[in-house]
């Protein structure tokens, strides 16, 4: 309910009627945190347990007026508050590899009620900014590289936090892709490609009821993103309908008080700077209008009011990382880890067969959950991939080794059954960056993007290389949280596994699937290119950035590449087999459906996915893009029927010349299958150029 914009527009006239009894300085205490940079850092550093966001952080608040203040939580993989206690999920780019948005809003639903358990009031945890390239250090906060992609994702979990009466907060907006520079960075893009890449799933997750908007530290086209009148009045405000509240990222995300409060910026975080006294004498001096600190107080005192005035359901603290939510965390994994490489069925091992396995990789025994900065979890435990294996085949003699001696590593390889290399990343490589001279405590990450190579560390390509052919019996786990090049060590193993960072309990699901327990079924939510080089290039320090219209599998097939692995795919220990596709359409929808069947000996689950194309097209777009997709589980043997469905809305350009999307009258042809391979798909069309649609077989 908390989600349906209606519901909290009724709440209007009664916040009104508060913001009317409301002197200028009171309104404008709305408007600000109050906890200042300073004293974080401080407590940070006197507190044993004061790392950033250990409790929930407040601005506002009203009690004569019984509006509460707004409480921040931190995410997006679990609550970031309290030591010990919250429940770690996998982060979002797994969660995003399941295509599950039904889990995805279980988890949501879960985080919601972790956060009132903390006394907070939002989440803000819902990102969903699109990695241009896949070095940005953070992108393993968002699903994937594909805008349709993310905007589902992202809808299912601020509407699972919602359904808690938690308001979701969804960031960075906008252009928000790169850590290093994100402080100075100026991107630019052409219209098109703002409208059809870089903001279609920040519309999504507004149309969905999002509360919140975090805007971003960057700077678009010359002007900081949260002063800016365009992002953040224009379109957010005016052109979508937004009704809840933008706030600013945290300490450097406003830079000027009269610019940031007329450009649409309704509350600075995580304290407060350039507002409070400030902008009371700005708006004394008429240099900030008063109308726009009344919009403020209006959209803060109205989503407030409607989150909590009428909420019913309490958590206590027993709810924090209960036995159901480790339960779900557990289950994300084993839905998002990818099987991308098995040659001679290497997978599953069996673990009655086998007596001895050697893990190998200094990643194997870490507890790696990923980045050390603002989304950092802290579970009571984490189970590591070496944890899991000795949890789950108790009778095999595991050995464990950094491999950091290549001959010892040999030596090993040789004696044993089996070898699973763990290598990859963690928050020392990947994650949020903030430089010395802004603050070098703030969250203690210094990993920021991938800015020297997308492959892994050197010494791990060498000893995959050597080590992995002395054993036909080796699986590399990979740890990181996007793409990871595999061309030059790939055939030196026979199975590959990409576990991103799966959560606290990711080494049990990594064990599970390693040796059959759980039938792998994540799907790469990227793509994988055979030279770096076939990516957009990124400066990743620089004060200027352009971003084109097309990047990461879109900009293969574009571009007529092949991928090394393509963008949707992943294995399974079954088969399933696709046939009798139909294609429709109605006045609202392109359809397309098929028959699925598990035609192996083991229950599995697949990711159906529809591909709408657009090479009939009079203007440049993508020879085809991702408008669908839906899980399916089979028992062997077992067949069902799968339909998915694309609105017509999804498949209009932006005419930069009318300032429209627009639909054009033409073939489309229309795809189902199981990745974005055309050799994965079933394809058919579909003739909008006549006024009832034709449906052709595949």
């Amino acid at each position: 309910m908390m989600c349906d914009r209606n519901y909290r527009l009724s709440y209007t006239e009664k916040a009104q009627k508060i913001v009317d009894a409301l002197s200028l300085e009171e309104k404008i205490s709305l408007m600000g945190g109050t906890m200042t940079l300073e004293n974080m850092l401080k407590e940070m550093e006197t507190n044993p347990e004061g790392h950033y966001n250990h409790i929930p952080y407040g601005a506002g608040g009203l009690k004569e007026y019984s509006v509460p203040p707004m409480l921040f939580c931190d995410g997006p993989r679990g609550v970031v508050c309290g030591t010990g206690k919250s429940t770690c999920f996998p982060v979002s780019m797994l969660r995003g590899a399941s295509f599950d948005a039904e889990l995805e809003q279980k988890i949501g639903q879960a985080i919601g009620k972790e956060v009132k358990a903390y006394g907070g009031n939002l989440f803000a945890g819902v990102c969903i900014n699109l990695p241009y390239n896949p070095g940005w250090g953070r992108s393993q906060e968002v699903y994937g590289e594909e805008s349709f992609h993310l905007g589902e994702m992202g809808k299912a979990l601020l509407t699972g936090v919602q359904e808690e009466n938690v308001i979701a907060c969804v960031k960075h907006y906008a252009f928000n892709q790169m850590e290093i520079s994100r402080f100075k960075v100026s991107v630019d893009c052409d219209k098109r490609t703002e409208r059809e890449v870089f903001l279609p799933h920040f519309k999504k997750c507004v149309d969905a009821g999002a509360g919140s908007i975090m805007s971003s530290y960057n700077l678009y086209q010359g002007t900081y993103c949260g002063h800016h009148d365009y992002l953040l009045n224009q379109v957010l405000k005016d052109e979508w309908g937004f009704d809840g509240f933008i706030m600013s990222d945290f300490g450097w995300g406003i830079r000027d008080t009269v610019e940031a409060a007329n450009g649409g910026q309704n509350m600075e975080m995580c304290g407060t700077e350039y507002f409070g006294d400030k902008l009371v004498e700005a708006v004394r001096k008429g240099m900030v209008p008063e109308s726009k600190i009344d919009d403020s107080a209006l959209r803060i005192i109205r989503t407030l009011l409607a989150f909590t005035e009428t909420d019913d359901k309490q958590c206590d603290t027993s709810i924090l990382g209960s036995k159901e939510h480790v339960a779900l965390a557990l289950q994300s994994a084993r839905e998002g880890i990818t099987l991308i490489q098995n040659q001679d069925k290497t997978l599953p091992f069996d673990k009655n067969a086998l007596k001895k396995l050697v893990v190998l990789g200094k990643l194997g025994n870490k507890e790696n959950i990923g980045d050390h900065g603002s989304s950092q979890v802290f579970p009571a435990y984490v189970v590591t991939p070496l944890k899991g294996i000795v949890d789950i085949a108790p009778n095999v003699e595991v050995i464990y080794y950094s491999g950091e001696n290549l001959e010892h590593s040999k030596e090993l390889a040789a004696e044993a059954d089996a070898v699973v290399f763990v290598v990859g990343y963690n928050h020392d490589d990947e994650g949020e960056f903030v430089s010395e001279e802004q603050s070098e405590n703030y969250t203690g990450s210094m990993g920021g993007d991938r800015k020297y190579s997308l492959d892994l560390h050197e010494d791990e390509i060498q000893l995959l290389q050597e080590v992995g052919p002395v054993n036909k019996n080796s699986a590399a786990v990979l740890i990181g949280g996007n793409m990871i090049m595999m061309e030059k060590w790939k055939n030196s193993v026979k199975a590959v596994l990409m576990a991103y960072y799966p959560g606290m309990e990711g080494g049990t699901a990594i064990a599970e699937i390693l040796f059959g327990n759980i039938n792998p079924s994540g799907k790469l939510p990227y793509v994988i290119p055979y030279k770096e080089s076939d990516l957009p290039q990124v400066d990743w320090d620089t004060t200027s950035q352009h971003y084109d219209y097309y990047h990461g599998y879109a900009k293969l097939e574009k571009e007529n590449v092949k991928p090394s692995v393509p963008y949707g795919f992943g294995l399974s220990y079954t088969q399933f087999e696709l046939r009798d596709a139909v294609f429709s359409a109605d006045e609202n929808y392109l359809k397309a459906s098929c028959r699925i069947t598990n035609i192996g000996d083991r229950e599995g689950d697949e990711v159906v996915q529809m591909y709408v194309g657009f090479e009939n097209s009079s203007i440049d777009r993508p020879v085809k893009l991702l408008r669908g997709f839906t899980r399916v589980s089979l028992r062997a043997g077992e067949s069902k029927k799968v339909e998915i469905g694309c609105p017509l809305e999804e498949l209009k350009w932006y005419n930069p010349e009318t300032e429209m999307f627009e639909f054009e009258n033409m073939v489309y042809p229309i795809y189902i299958g199981t990745s974005s391979d055309n050799r994965d798909l079933l394809c058919g069309s579909i003739d909008m150029r006549i006024e009832e649609a034709i449906s052709y077989g595949p």
